[in-house]
């Protein structure tokens, strides 16, 4: 097959005896081409995002829209199947961000309807799962979980596999309108987790951007505090988070 390509074939006769012939040069830079695509192909790329970013591994992913009352399941990156949800209340919202599904059980219990679906929030258990309160599909009315009627997430629960990424869509500091509550140690959620990493980011917190704020968050957080001029109270105000370019 090579012999009917402009330079293959015919070359090969040409070679000298300490010499690369022309079809064997291009053999080589064929090789170190297709050598160097996989190299950076196959190079992760460092990043320091705000929130943890899950790899879409699968043909399968779910996205959630809170304010639309939305869940949507992908396949291959191409809408499938949508399904009305419950969400998180505004005091316990439903966790922004992207996770992956890390168990499936059955039969948790009432509230929890016929199946569980949880996800890997670092700080607390959330999961999609069925309700006894069929009623409240399409509300903010939970406890932040995503909640289907039980013959959707019975129907959920047999499509999507155990590593399935979960994007939840919105704004982590909520709406614009809405004023930041103060945060302190023993705080929990996706906010302390977005000031954990800008404390990182800044060289204060070496601690994990889990979304638990632990006594070292505080400790970062006051020296950040006293070296910006503020009071080193150990707790998130409104001027921390202008100093942390969070609000303006």
């Amino acid at each position: 097959m090579l012999h009917d390509f402009p330079g293959f074939g015919h070359d090969i006769e040409k070679q000298s005896g300490d010499g690369m012939s022309r079809c064997q040069k291009q053999v080589w830079i064929l090789t170190f081409f297709f050598f160097v695509l996989q190299t950076l192909h196959s190079t992760p790329i460092q990043a320091n995002p705000a929130l943890p970013i899950v790899k879409d591994s699968g043909l399968i992913s779910i996205e959630v829209y809170p304010e639309r009352h939305l869940l949507l399941v992908n396949l291959d990156h191409k809408p499938y199947k949508s399904f009305p949800v419950a969400v998180g209340n505004p005091s316990t919202p439903t966790p922004v961000g992207e996770y992956s599904v890390t168990y499936k059980g059955k039969n948790w219990g009432p509230s929890f309807g016929s199946r569980w679906i949880g996800l890997d929030v670092p700080w607390g258990i959330y999961g999609i799962h069925g309700t006894n309160k069929p009623f409240s599909i399409g509300q903010h009315a939970s406890h932040g979980c995503i909640r289907m009627r039980n013959r959707d997430v019975e129907e959920l629960y047999e499509i999507i596999p155990i590593g399935t990424k979960v994007t939840i869509f919105g704004h982590v500091l909520g709406e614009a309108t809405q004023e930041l509550k103060p945060l302190s140690e023993g705080d929990v959620g996706a906010v302390v987790q977005l000031v954990q990493n800008r404390l990182q980011g800044a060289g204060y917190y070496l601690g994990p951007c889990d979304g638990r704020f632990r006594f070292s968050t505080t400790i970062a957080l006051k020296k950040f505090q006293r070296q910006n001029g503020l009071v080193p109270s150990g707790v998130v105000t409104q001027a921390v988070y202008e100093k942390l370019g969070l609000i303006e």
